[in-house]
């Protein structure tokens, strides 16, 4: 298929996602709790949630304090955890198993709160199921499967959020407004940091993807958030100080520490560090050059109390050692901002693409880091190809395929193999579509 056919398919695919076996014939269960029924005129947003651990209990919470949406089931593979969070929240039904929430008749919306490995399914069985879908980072590791996932639910007709809670923090938001608001002139440098308290087990790190994958990758998406601009290329290294027992492991699951510059356009470069131990807490930091000044953050601590000693002068308690406490009202305004595009109908802040341009960033560091050079992100854009918009797989560059066979250019050309999703639809109608493509 050449360009022209991918084109073609932003515009007139249609058809369901891809196909899905019937949910199983576990019973759901009901902790008989009363629902309150509403009296506005407006009928409220029914949602369920799929996984009931650390995450889930946070947009599940979240969930039941947003106006106009009501909890009505959860699910969870260890069914006392999704009767205990029902039973907690008030919720009328659990179950064990994700697809009863995803083709329970009643839910208008699922948050795939689930492990990793599940996303993607459960994207595409709720897009089946006509549900719009709150996801957690990853939409899929893989890159072809990733676009299929999205391109399920745009054609489907349903939204598609994806849980980049970083850009719903207070703190960044705050340099996001600075720099949108020119308070330090025009931006030169981005610099963010991640150091987690404590290096993750061996079992965690092992297939996990490498640290640009499963770390690096909330600082990559947040220089594209602070940027406003998409990336061109990336030098990324990394090395191993800490566990030194994750050095037998492939690829960047070796490195408990990475570097990477990413260029924007404009001559705007951003400079990237992580580490998997930092001695004083959890270190997450931004900080932005301009023309006529510089924006920083500072990390965030439990309460503002100082010590004063003779030996010693600063915060009397370390800062947040756990991502939860560090994120928590981050991953709670970013559930109220779904919640408030499903009341309103209103376009979502965080989009399938740009979960797809932080995994393209991460996989671009983690070839930079292996080959020791410069990675432009077209170079992993052009590896996926797609049949249609929801059958995609990763070619290699060989001679079995011509030339224009697949998509190159910048990471906008991504759009050549995305279909536009619901609330692009609504903005732009199909003869404006068709001019701007076809002219």
């Amino acid at each position: 298929m050449v360009r022209l056919g991918s084109a073609l398919i932003a515009i007139f695919a249609v058809g369901s996602a891809s196909a899905f076996a019937p949910a199983s014939q576990h019973a759901v269960r009901s902790t008989h709790v009363l629902q309150m029924t509403t009296t506005e005129a407006k009928d409220p947003v029914k949602v369920g949630v799929i996984g009931c651990g650390r995450i889930g209990i946070v947009h599940l919470g979240a969930i039941n304090k947003a106006p106009g949406v009501v909890p009505i089931i959860v699910s969870n593979p260890t069914v006392s955890k999704a009767e205990d969070a029902a039973k907690k929240f008030g919720v009328a039904k659990f179950t064990s198993d994700a697809m009863e929430v995803i083709t329970d008749p009643d839910v208008d919306a699922v948050w795939i709160c689930s492990p990793s490995q599940f996303h993607a399914d459960q994207i595409k069985a709720c897009a089946a199921n006509g549900k719009h879908v709150f996801c957690e980072k990853p939409i899929a590791t893989d890159l072809a499967e990733t676009v299929e996932a999205i391109n399920a639910c745009n054609e489907a007709g349903v939204k598609l959020m994806i849980g980049l809670q970083r850009r719903f923090d207070p703190n960044f938001l705050r340099v996001r407004r600075a720099i949108e608001e020119k308070e330090v002139g025009d931006t030169i440098i981005i610099k963010t940091c991640s150091r987690d308290p404590s290096p993750p087990p061996y079992e965690y790190v092992k297939g996990g993807g490498g640290i640009f994958n499963d770390m690096a990758v909330h600082d990559l998406d947040m220089t594209r958030f602070l940027a406003g601009d998409d990336p061109i290329e990336i030098l990324a290294v990394g090395s191993c100080h800490i566990d030194k027992s994750i050095e037998d492991l492939p690829g960047s699951e070796a490195f408990d520490t990475a570097s990477c510059i990413v260029r924007y356009p404009n001559g705007v470069s951003a400079m990237v560090d992580v580490c998997r131990q930092s001695s004083y807490g959890y270190d997450q930091r931004a900080e932005v050059l301009g023309t006529s000044g510089m924006i920083a953050t500072d990390n965030v601590y439990p309460n503002t109390a100082k010590i004063y000693k003779n030996n010693y002068t600063g915060n009397a308690d370390m800062p947040f050692d756990f991502f939860l406490s560090r994120y928590f009202e981050a991953y709670v305004t970013e559930t109220e901002a779904f919640c408030e595009s499903l009341v309103n109908d209103s376009a979502v802040p965080c989009t399938g693409i740009d979960g797809l341009v932080a995994l393209v960033m991460s996989l671009a560091a983690d070839k930079s880091a292996a080959e020791g050079r410069w990675v432009k992100f077209s170079e992993i854009i052009e590896q996926v190809y797609c049949v249609n918009p929801t059958e995609c797989s990763l070619i290699a560059n060989d001679a079995m395929f011509p030339e224009g066979f697949k998509p190159t250019g910048d990471i906008k050309s991504l759009n050549e193999i995305v279909v536009p999703d619901v609330d692009q639809k609504k903005e732009e109608g199909f003869a404006d579509k068709f001019k701007k493509i076809f002219g």
